[in-house]
């Protein structure tokens, strides 16, 4: 009875393995969209440095674009900005995002990290030139972060 239960466990956990690599391919809306995104690009949360930008990086790997990037505070500073994750539609001046944002700013959130996971937006608005995330309410304080990710 025992190695069913073990088995039947195994099983479970396997299946749920599969679907996490199982992604869908990204939906393209806008091929002109798709172009400017694909590459890297300068990252930033304002809290750490518009001076000192990190990297955000987006691949395609069989028609799933791929985002993942990291900006670090300067100075002996532990601060960060790590994003991680899949593009899951384009739009021509927005993207929907699902996979893992974390914010480590000193003097937000007791220091603490401060995570936010699922579907997310970046859009363009006005004329301006990045892709900022929509949902700009930080979940572990009362404050905006600004978390952008600048064209090429």
């Amino acid at each position: 009875m025992l190695k069913k239960i073990i088995f039947a466990g195994l099983l479970i956990l396997f299946f749920q393995s599969i679907s996490v690599f199982a992604q869908d391919k990204t939906i393209i809306n806008s091929e002109s969209a798709k172009k400017m995104l694909l590459g890297k690009h300068r990252f930033a949360l304002q809290w750490i440095s518009w001076d000192y930008f990190g990297t955000a990086i987006i691949t395609d790997k069989k028609g799933v674009l791929y985002l993942n990037g990291e900006q670090k505070g300067r100075g002996g500073s532990d601060d960060f900005l790590t994003i991680d994750g899949v593009v899951t539609q384009i739009d021509e001046k927005e993207f929907k995002f699902n996979g893992k944002i974390v914010t480590k700013v000193s003097r937000l959130n007791e220091g603490k990290p401060c995570p936010r996971e699922g579907e997310m937006s970046f859009a363009i608005t006005k004329n301006r030139r990045y892709w900022r995330l929509r949902d700009m309410q930080n979940p572990c304080d009362d404050v905006l972060d600004y978390v952008d990710i600048f064209f090429r």
